[in-house]
């Protein structure tokens, strides 16, 4: 099933419409992305909690990497740039990071706070090859702009 965009931001600006904490909203968004499509394997986040440096946030699916440096992987190149990673193959992204061997496409974005500071990023990986759209990365930027914006 391909997402419902319009009934995935009904629901979760209704499930986050008074909530400011980051975890909390990180965790509610997490568990809405990842079960409203089967085109997702793993979706998470990853915050920024010292220079340079992301670490597991609230996910939905099976392990994740604990820590992730800025300087590596697609969620560090996230991270680094502020550009949303939108990869229709893991394993021709140089420097890629196998948290999962399962992963062949993966879409990241950078989570800003009101003040536009990335603070972490929303990592979902799919075992499918190029899962991923153009749409899927400029809903989901609005979406993330929205939730965290208030934060």
């Amino acid at each position: 099933m391909r997402m419902d965009y319009a009934e995935l931001t009904q629901r979760i600006r209704a499930l986050t419409e008074e909530e400011t904490d980051e975890v909390a909203l990180m965790a509610t968004m997490a568990c809405e992305v990842h079960h409203f499509d089967d085109r997702f394997d793993w979706t998470g986040f990853y915050r920024v909690t010292e220079p340079e440096l992301l670490k597991i946030g609230p996910y939905q699916g099976g392990h994740g990497c604990l820590t992730i440096p800025f300087s590596r992987g697609v969620c560090g190149a996230a991270a680094r740039t502020g550009e949303v990673q939108l990869v229709a193959d893991v394993e021709a992204f140089p420097g890629h990071i196998a948290c999962s061997s399962s992963t062949r496409s993966e879409l990241v974005l950078p989570v800003r706070n009101g003040a536009g500071a990335v603070i972490g990023v929303f990592d979902i990986d799919s075992d499918r090859p190029d899962a991923f759209t153009e749409e899927d990365a400029t809903v989901l930027t609005a979406l993330l702009d929205e939730v965290f914006g208030k934060c």
